[in-house]
């Protein structure tokens, strides 16, 4: 379908307008309110700035609604206002332009993470990028435009959503990191070769970086594919201007950058955070000097191509560890804790010990309780090298964003370690570090899809890497969680991620245990059970009544009461730890064993009186 913005196109370069979030902070908004809501609560407001960027010259203006999707909407308790709070921006809009510009209806990510990094489901984001169009498109907007996207996958689910209720023209816009690739390492002519492929008219770049950062990506762009390109920087990066975020660039700067940018290829431009009327109007009086050829088919479309992939390792072949599991070998696994100082040297005295007891790897927690401690990543590199028997360590996702994981498991690797349990992590505990903040960036399930695509010789950006890692994936699960359909269901998806092998919670409730495992035999992975053994009566309590999920049944209680305290109370706990483990053993491959208060000759007896 030919529209009014293809006839833009073909006849120059369009200018876009600039920002709206910012110019509504200068005006009085609040960052702590929802800026698309102002649709609703002072539409003369917006109105007004959208005026003021047709005066400066804007041939296309944006609706208030860069945020106004169900998820973003949900944390302001406007869910339900979505509708009304799209189609009111984009009548905002339409009466701003009188005739005088078009109207795109502005389009962000969703603020979550999707498939494959979050548990959102590509379908979910689609059927939600889908509702905010279909409230666009009621009120009258020309064209959609898509923009700030991060991750290539989510701006796909975009173009589908809308694509699914209108085929009027998109622009989908990706955005930069400060040395010009995108957030997750992708370059730009990689992204432009899939953006180009997904039935949008217009592909380019926009916010988080100013226009010198840009320049070269939407060169990289324009040399990549035959497709019309856009560029929006911001006005620079802002600076904190007694506690305010200033933005220094100036117009006459921005625009003539724009110039740069149709030079080297860009067909649309215009501006992002920090850019104001003012930008724009430079911008107009620049472009009125220069000329845009006509846009010529000069180029082969973009095709997607096969790209050879090294084949997975096989288990067997990534680990000792992974040997045992695939041979069907029952495996005793012992968890010591980092030590809280630098000093591993008792720490390395007990592994060397286990070794020698026949423990076949050292789990290692990373910080335990949300304390703080040696990285687990140095200490299982040391184990390794020190005592001689391999480790699985385990990776949390609390402490780090995508891009630190990937950098750690790509270090990790290269220091020769193997095994990596993925734990989504606890919360932080204020007690000791009240300043302490978590991350969260993505879950154990967004983490085994990350290593796995590492394992396929793929980073996050979607970039091949020469050398594909070949990590032995185990992920955790609680078999007495409270809600055991939810748990199932997690587990499910951590498998489909590529999860190889399965360790539990501590063990102390045969019933909750008999409910997993005959669920989990159904998934085909070996299964570790955790072992805890008991060292007194307020150990059990705190157990029981502490750890999510772990049940401490009564008649263990009362053992552990009747032990009283010291080392009977430890040989009670000893002796419970055996009878679970000989309980389980008919339908487990292996078990974990907690070494309370990283006392290792515990651990070692249980291996001696359990046999191998």
């Amino acid at each position: 379908m030919i529209t009014e913005f293809h006839g833009l196109l073909e006849k120059g370069v369009v200018l876009f307008d600039g920002a709206m979030g910012t110019m509504l902070y200068e005006r009085g908004i609040f960052i702590n309110r929802c800026f698309d809501e102002v649709n609703l609560s002072n539409p003369a407001l917006v109105e007004k700035i959208h005026r003021e960027y047709i005066d400066a010259g804007a041939d296309v203006i944006e609706t208030n609604t860069f945020g106004a999707n169900r998820f973003k909407l949900k944390l302001y308790g406007l869910e339900n206002r979505l509708s009304d709070i799209n189609r009111e921006g984009a009548l905002i809009a339409r009466r701003a332009a009188a005739g005088n510009a078009l109207v795109a209806g502005a389009i962000g990510p969703l603020g979550i993470k999707i498939e494959p990094w979050g548990a959102t489901s590509n379908e979910e984001a689609s059927e939600a990028f889908g509702d905010q169009a279909q409230a666009l498109l009621e009120a009258g907007v020309d064209l959609f435009i898509l923009e700030t996207f991060a991750d290539l996958n989510e701006i796909h689910q975009a173009i589908t959503g809308v694509r699914r209720v209108s085929d009027l023209p998109i622009v989908a816009q990706m955005t930069l990191q400060v040395d010009g690739l995108g957030l997750y390492g992708t370059e730009p002519d990689e992204f432009a070769r899939s953006l180009s492929m997904w039935n949008v008219d217009v592909i380019g770049v926009n916010c988080s970086v100013g226009p010198k950062v840009m320049l070269d990506a939407v060169g990289k762009m324009a040399g990549a594919v035959d497709s019309y390109i856009s560029a929006q920087p911001n006005a620079g990066v802002p600076q904190s201007v007694e506690g305010r975020n200033i933005y220094m660039v100036l117009p006459e700067y921005i625009a003539e950058y724009a110039r740069r940018f149709v030079q080297v290829g860009a067909r649309v431009v215009g501006g992002c955070c920090g850019t104001t009327p003012a930008h724009i109007r430079a911008i107009r009086d620049t472009l009125k000097t220069i000329h845009s050829a006509r846009h010529v088919s000069s180029l082969k479309p973009a095709v997607e191509t096969a790209v050879d992939e090294t084949g997975s390792v096989p288990v067997a072949e990534k680990s000792s560890l992974g040997g045992k599991l695939s041979e069907g070998r029952f495996v005793h696994l012992v968890e010591l804790v980092p030590p809280k100082g630098c000093d591993p040297a008792r720490v390395l005295g007990s592994a060397r010990a286990l070794a020698g007891a026949g423990a076949d790897a050292i789990n290692i927690p990373d910080s335990p309780r949300a304390t703080s401690r040696m990285s687990p990543l140095a200490l299982a590199v040391l184990i390794e090298r020190q005592a001689g028997i391999e480790t699985v360590l385990h990776y949390c996702c609390r402490d780090r964003n995508i891009l630190g994981m990937q950098s750690d498991l790509l270090g990790a690797h290269a220091l020769g370690l193997r095994n990596i349990l993925v734990i989504t992590g606890d919360p932080i505990k204020t007690a000791d570090y009240p300043d302490a903040t978590a991350v969260f960036d993505i879950d154990s399930i967004g983490l085994t899809n990350v290593i796995q695509e590492l394992n396929n010789g793929r980073d996050i950006g979607g970039r091949h890497l020469k050398v594909p890692t070949c990590f032995h994936i185990g992920v955790g699960v609680n078999p007495g969680a409270v809600n055991f359909e939810e748990e199932m269901k997690r587990l499910y998806w951590k498998i489909d991620a590529g999860a190889e092998f399965i360790i539990t919670q501590p063990v102390f409730d045969l019933s909750l245990f008999e409910r997993f495992i005959l669920r989990a035999g159904d998934y085909g992975l070996p299964v570790i059970a955790g072992i805890w053994p008991l060292t007194s009566y307020k150990n059990a309590e705190f157990m029981n009544n502490e750890l999510p999920g772990v049940n401490v049944p009564e008649d263990i209680m009362r053992r552990m009461l009747e032990a009283g305290s010291g080392d009977e109370a430890m040989r009670e706990g000893l002796n419970i730890a055996v009878e679970i483990m000989a309980e389980l053993r008919p339908a487990i491959q292996g078990v974990q064993i907690s070494a309370p208060f990283n006392r290792h000759e515990l651990a070692m007896e249980i291996i001696e009186r359990t046999g191998s």
